[in-house]
């Protein structure tokens, strides 16, 4: 009878199970959401395994049963699609962040006017304009949206060189292959080898919104935690650091 205290004891002094979370992310939160992740793993012991793409890929994976726990997309109407379908754990969703978009060029460049009609195919020249894809990735819906409002799509659409996800196009000006990209503002951030040229007008495009949800059928203590730390003060600091804005969850 004695062990039966000690018994007591050892399973009250156990440390909680860590847990294994996956996460889908969209690609532009990989600079940010990777410190987040060390931070979480740190605070509890769950592990993070993330996949960063672009949002549309991620959200038809999800669609057709890939086991993801948590969901972070960078438009809300991939999500809104995943929540009609019933895939997304009911009352989980939020808007987590917000983002801006810009133009860059690769190195150091002189600011461009988008209000002049001509400075963008001009700074163009013969090359290309790197962007997400225009009719499926979330920074390229906006880019595309954000030049047709300032009169520019048109005239820049047959050198327009579209990617998987933003990153993708973040790369093609990073490393020379293209000297112009449209990218989220957290984007410029992460990637020193690019310089801001020009930032499109918030009225120039629908609302940049991150959405977060936990997926149907992963409604685990882990996950909660995992959306409960991404809600906190320490990650509400990383991302801003990173460029998001911060819409609190």
């Amino acid at each position: 009878m004695r062990l039966l205290p000690l018994l007591a004891l050892l399973l009250f002094a156990a440390p909680a199970r860590a847990d294994s979370i996956v996460v889908f992310a969209a690609a532009s939160l990989k600079t940010a959401l990777d410190e987040v992740a060390a931070g979480f793993t740190e605070a509890t012991g769950h592990q993070i395994a993330a996949s960063y793409a672009g949002s549309s890929g991620l959200a038809r994976q999800i669609l057709h049963g890939a086991p993801a726990d948590v969901f972070l997309s960078a438009n809300t109407a991939w999500m809104d699609e995943l929540e009609a379908a019933g895939a997304l754990a009911p009352g989980t969703r939020s808007d987590l962040l917000g983002n801006g978009l810009v133009l860059v060029a690769h190195g150091d460049a002189t600011p461009l006017d988008l209000t002049d009609p001509d400075a963008l195919s001009h700074r163009l020249g013969t090359g290309h304009l790197a962007m997400g894809l225009v009719e499926a990735v979330p920074a390229g819906i906006y880019g595309k949206a954000a030049l047709e409002t300032l009169g520019l799509w048109e005239g820049v659409r047959p050198q327009v060189a579209q990617s998987d996800n933003v990153r993708a196009a973040l790369a093609l000006v990073a490393t020379g292959a293209a000297p112009l990209g449209i990218v989220y503002a957290s984007d410029a951030i992460a990637e020193t080898r690019v310089s801001v040229v020009a930032h499109f007008p918030e009225a120039s495009h629908p609302p940049i919104t991150y959405p977060v949800a936990i997926v149907e059928g992963h409604d685990t203590p882990a996950a909660r935690a995992l959306l409960d730390h991404l809600r906190s003060p320490d990650a509400r600091a990383i991302f801003e650091a990173q460029g998001f804005r911060w819409l609190g969850g």
